[in-house]
C-alpha cells in the first residue's frame, strides 16, 4: 500500500547566493525528513530497518536533533550544552538511533526545537564566516562549513528515509 504525502517543501532557488541557496537547501533537506515522517504512527515511525540495525525513522529524527545542537548550538552558544540523547559529557549519535520508546511527540518536539535555535543562530551571524569552536574536533569552524555539514548528514539520512518509508508502505520519491 502506497501512502500520498503532501509535498510542502519550497524548491531552493536556481541562482541564489550563497547564504540563500544554503539556507533553502537545509530547509528543503529539514522539509524532506519531516516528509518522510508524515502520516505513520509512533509504531511505525519506531520501526527498524533490519536487524541487527535499530535504525527508523524516529531514530533518524532523533539523531537529527543531535545533529543540530552538536554543529550549531555547541559550535555557537554554548560548547558544554549537553545532547539531547547523548549521556553527559558524551556525544554518541547512535544512542539517538534508538527510538524503541520514544514517541514522535517526543523526538519532533526536540528536533523542532534544534532547527528553530540553528536557525536563529544562522540568522543573527553577520557572515557565514563567523567562527565557532567545535569541541568535539577542538577547533574552529566557519559558519559556512557547518552549514554544509549539517547540510550533507540531512542528505545522507534522507536516503535512509526514503528507503526505511518504502519498506514501511511503498511510499517512494524526493
Amino acid at each position: 500500500m502506497t501512502t500520498e504525502t503532501t509535498d510542502t517543501r519550497v524548491d531552493p532557488p536556481h541562482r541564489g547566493g550563497e547564504r540563500e541557496t544554503l539556507r533553502a537547501y537545509l530547509d528543503y533537506h529539514r522539509g524532506t525528513l519531516a516528509m518522510k515522517c508524515a502520516g505513520l504512527s509512533d509504531d511505525q515511525l519506531r520501526e527498524p530497518s533490519m536487524a541487527p540495525s535499530a535504525l527508523s525513522l524516529l531514530g533518524l529524527v532523533r539523531h537529527m536533533a543531535e545533529v543540530e545542537r552538536a554543529w550549531f548550538r555547541r559550535v555557537f552558544e554554548d560548547n558544554a550544552a549537553p545532547m539531547v540523547w547523548s549521556p553527559p559529557g558524551v556525544v554518541d549519535f547512535q544512542r539517538a538511533y534508538d527510538a524503541s520508546a520514544s514517541t514522535r511527540s517526543e523526538a519532533f518536539t526536540a528536533w523542532e526545537a534544534e532547527v528553530e535555535t540553528s536557525r536563529r543562530i544562522e540568522r543573527a551571524a553577520d557572515s557565514l564566516d563567523l567562527t565557532g569552536h567545535q569541541p568535539r574536533w577542538g577547533e574552529d569552524v566557519s559558519l559556512r562549513m557547518v552549514m554544509v555539514h549539517v547540510l550533507l548528514e540531512y542528505g545522507r539520512h534522507n536516503g535512509h528515509a526514503d528507503l526505511l518509508r518504502e519498506g514501511l508502505d511503498g511510499t517512494v520519491g524526493a
